[in-house]
C-alpha cells in the first residue's frame, strides 16, 4: 500500500494530524460498518500511516513538540484546596488560650495529683494542699508569660472558683456515701480546676 493510498483511503491528507488521522479511521469504519473487507483496508491504511509516521519520526523528519518529548519536564499544578475555615473566638479569649505541650500538661497533672491524693487521705493537711496547690499553679501559669500579676490573678480566680463550685460538690458526693470528706473531695476538684488553667491558660 503506497502512501498516496493509504492517505487517500482514510480521506485527509498527508500533513493530516495525529487527531484528524483517528476521526477519519473512526468515521470511516462507521460508514463502512457493515463492509467486513472495507474495514480490513480502513484498519490496514491507519496502520500504514502510523508505521510510517513512526519512521519519520525516529529519522527526525517529523519533529516532536517537547511537551510530548519530555513529558516529565511539565510542571503540573494542581488545584488549592480551599482553606480550612478556623474557628476563632474573641481576641481576648485567643490571648488568654494556650497550645500546651506533652510536659506543659504533665507536671502539673503529677503536682496536683499528690496534692489531691494528700488532701483526700490527710483531710486535716487540705488547707496546706491547697496553699501549695497555688503555688504550683502560680509556677507554672508564671513560667509561660513571665508576668506574675496576671498568673496570680488567674490563679486566685481559679482558686475561688474551684472551691465555689467544690464544696457542695464534695457535700453532696459525700452524702451519697463517698468515701472521702467533703473537705478533701472539694480541695481534690479545686486541684483539678487549677491543673486545667495552668495547663491551658497562658
Amino acid at each position: 500500500m503506497s502512501e498516496l493510498s493509504c492517505y487517500e483511503q482514510l480521506g485527509v491528507s498527508e500533513n493530516a494530524s495525529f487527531e484528524e488521522i483517528q476521526e477519519a479511521r473512526t468515521r470511516m469504519s462507521e460508514l463502512h460498518s457493515g463492509d467486513r473487507k472495507q474495514i480490513d483496508l480502513i484498519e490496514a491504511a491507519y496502520d500504514e500511516i502510523l508505521m510510517q509516521r513512526l519512521r519519520q519520526r525516529q529519522e527526525g523528519k517529523i519533529k516532536v513538540p517537547e511537551r510530548i518529548r519530555f513529558a516529565e519536564r511539565e510542571v503540573r499544578t494542581m488545584p488549592a484546596a480551599p482553606p480550612t475555615p478556623t474557628k476563632e473566638g474573641p481576641a481576648w479569649l485567643q490571648g488568654l488560650l494556650d497550645t500546651p505541650s506533652r510536659s506543659d500538661i504533665i507536671w502539673p497533672a503529677g503536682g496536683f495529683f499528690a496534692l489531691s491524693l494528700l488532701s483526700l487521705l490527710q483531710p486535716a493537711s487540705a488547707p496546706l494542699a491547697l496553699a501549695l496547690g497555688v503555688g504550683v499553679g502560680l509556677y507554672f501559669l508564671n513560667r509561660k508569660e513571665k508576668k506574675f500579676g496576671r498568673a496570680l490573678a488567674i490563679t486566685v480566680i481559679a482558686l475561688l472558683g474551684g472551691l465555689l463550685i467544690g464544696a457542695p460538690l464534695g457535700s453532696w458526693l459525700t452524702s451519697l456515701g463517698v468515701l472521702f470528706p467533703a473537705d478533701g473531695l472539694a480541695a481534690s476538684f479545686t486541684f483539678f480546676v487549677l491543673w486545667l488553667v495552668s495547663s491551658f491558660l497562658r
